[in-house]
């Protein structure tokens, strides 16, 4: 997937933001938090990053297509080995369950003013 694409795939999501933080990396926001980075910092030591369920976490790891993200570990996250490691439809899915992850830890009243109830 390019970077264009990753964008376009994170903004169309619900109440979905980017900022670029961190040595031009693009930071993608649902609620104030973050659930994908892409560019700077994190295409400078591999490809995109994004938040995983804890059986995606698993799996991706153990298959080789990602490794723990630098920083983020802990909280689930992952990054890919490349840009290319997951097909499209793949990646597409996996960024939605991030942004969906995110958006359940968000109070209802959050939800609520961004229309994601």
């Amino acid at each position: 997937m390019t970077p264009k694409t990753f964008e376009t795939r994170c903004l169309r999501l619900p109440a979905a933001t980017k900022v670029v933080q961190w040595e031009g990396t693009s930071v993608f926001k649902v609620g104030g938090k973050m659930f994908a980075i892409g560019g700077g910092f994190a295409a400078g030591s591999g490809g995109y990053m994004f938040k995983v369920s804890d059986m995606a976490y698993g799996m991706l790891i153990e298959h080789g297509l990602a490794r723990p993200a630098p920083y983020l570990a802990r909280a689930k996250w992952v990054q890919l080995v490349g840009n290319d490691a997951l097909p499209d439809a793949e990646l597409g899915a996996y960024l939605a369950q991030a942004h969906a992850l995110i958006v359940a830890k968000l109070t209802r009243k959050s939800r609520k003013a961004l229309e994601l109830e």
